[in-house]
């Protein structure tokens, strides 16, 4: 009736999404700074951890009874298989530090009665990064390099057999049965290589971290004193087409790093990962190019070929006047090409986003035609 539609439009309706009071509050939360040293403590990329497979459930002992079938003979069923341990690569996790010392799997049950079999037990599923690499004695036994794949790290114990498994022709009446098998031990070393498409490689205070900040949403702590960034970070470079680029900033290297010097090899090894390295030098300081030989020689001591990988050199402080002139010197001396940024100004940022996209269409040209699939954020 027309008195139903004009009492339906002016009651008000049941939820308002422009009432103040009413609707949600959609805006992010803005997450909490967190300083490079309080994120010492988070970032973890080793760590030592025991793992036992779930015991195997006892097989059963019983004997089938029921009016006029007394002597129904054995019934007791096998027991349950324990679970087993898999670390599973999950691309959301960065760090080890929620990883546990030990882990068990879930222990199978006993057998029962009728020729019922135990539960096998569930098995236990440890998230790890994205490179994780699962080390025993110091070999490598599994490369956790994809989303999704797994690797069983302890084998649980099979699950016993009943009574009824034991029946013959010689012993019609069987009363013994076998345990459940304890689970597999192990003591594993995990270490985490950041997986990433570039790496920016450099000496300290070169801008590596405000040079990250610049091109991604990345946020790393910057500081005028060395050795601010103690972690490496990854920040995504986002490209119109939707393509993504993962920019690792790797901490500071000093001459004697692959010796252990300063971080050491605690980083370098994090280099081994990128498929292409941003060589980020600083042109305020006298005879940049002295930094690019002592960056390559601290790669090549610590893996051979390392420093052979598509690199390109970004000169970063050209903002100062210094810089201007110490460039024309670079190019002269270095045989690579050589991209003058800002990385305070924003200065030329373009160029530099240009050409790390033809390093990573390589990349992946490059990984297509060898039958692999590239990484992909």
């Amino acid at each position: 009736s027309p008195w139903k539609a004009v009492l339906l439009l002016l009651s008000p309706p049941a939820f308002s999404t422009s009432c103040a009071l009413c609707a949600k509050d959609r805006r992010l939360r803005q997450k909490r700074a967190i300083s490079e040293r309080q994120l010492t403590r988070y970032f973890v990329d080793q760590r030592k951890v025991r793992v036992v497979g779930g015991q195997g459930g006892d097989g059963g002992h019983s004997f089938h009874s029921e009016p006029r079938k007394v002597f129904g003979g054995p019934d007791g069923g096998n027991g349950g298989d324990g679970g087993h341990v898999i670390f599973k690569a999950d691309q959301q996790m960065k760090s080890l530090s929620s990883v546990l010392r030990f882990y068990q799997g879930f222990h199978g049950e006993r057998g029962g009665s009728k020729n019922c079999y135990g539960a096998n037990g569930a098995h236990m599923y440890v998230k790890v990064p994205v490179g994780t690499l699962v080390k025993e004695d110091g070999e490598v036994v599994a490369d956790l390099t994809q989303h999704g794949e797994e690797y069983i790290a302890a084998h649980g114990g099979a699950g016993g057999r009943g009574n009824r498994f034991f029946l013959s022709n010689e012993n019609r009446a069987p009363k013994f049965f076998t345990p459940g098998e304890p689970g597999q031990e192990r003591v594993l070393h995990l270490e985490l290589k950041t997986t990433a498409h570039a790496g920016l490689v450099g000496f300290p205070n070169a801008g590596k971290s405000s040079l990250l900040r610049a091109i991604s949403r990345a946020k790393p702590a910057v500081a005028a004193y060395p050795f601010t960034t103690l972690n490496p970070h990854v920040g995504i470079v986002h490209y119109q087409d939707y393509e993504q680029v993962a920019v690792a900033d790797i901490p500071g290297l000093i001459q004697g790093a692959h010796q252990n010097r300063g971080l050491g090899m605690a980083f370098l090894k994090h280099i081994e990962r990128c498929r292409f390295l941003l060589y980020v030098l600083d042109l305020s300081v006298p005879q940049p190019w002295s930094q690019l030989q002592d960056l390559k020689y601290e790669l090549e001591a610590y893996e051979k070929g390392l420093s052979e990988r598509p690199c390109v050199v970004v000169g970063n402080k050209v903002d100062l006047a210094q810089s201007r002139i110490n460039l024309a010197l670079l190019r002269e001396q270095v045989a690579e090409r050589v991209i003058a940024v800002s990385a305070l100004t924003g200065d030329n940022l373009e160029e530099l986003l240009l050409h790390l996209r033809e390093l990573y269409d390589t990349f992946v040209k490059t990984e297509q035609s060898q039958g692999q699939s590239p990484v992909k954020w």
